[in-house]
């Protein structure tokens, strides 16, 4: 009698699929690019013409990176092109936090 294995061709394509995707998650998240760091739609508009083009969101999944800083009261998210490491946009809010009650 010849068993078969458990995992069918289709399965095991299914499976290489999501380990791939994965993959890809793991990468984002290390390189830092844009889409794996809660970036949304509307701030992808990179060349600034009021409009977020499918070009611009597809380039959230490779081509921009980000990098969030924080200085004192100040939060800042710097987008650079991985490319070049050029950065075009930065975005700067201030941020008051409450202080400790002394007793």
């Amino acid at each position: 009698m010849i068993l078969k294995g458990r995992f069918t061709p289709r399965r095991k394509a299914l499976l290489v699929l999501v380990l791939l995707a994965l993959a890809w998650l793991g990468w984002g998240w290390y390189s830092g690019v844009a889409i794996t760091h809660g970036v949304e739609k509307e701030q992808m508009d990179w060349d600034g013409d009021g409009q977020v083009s499918r070009e611009e969101l597809f380039q959230a999944f490779y081509a921009v990176k980000v990098k969030d800083i924080e200085e004192g009261n100040r939060q800042c998210r710097s987008f650079v092109w991985r490319s070049s490491g050029e950065e075009f946009r930065r975005d700067c809010k201030t941020v008051f936090k409450k202080e400790p009650e002394a007793k």
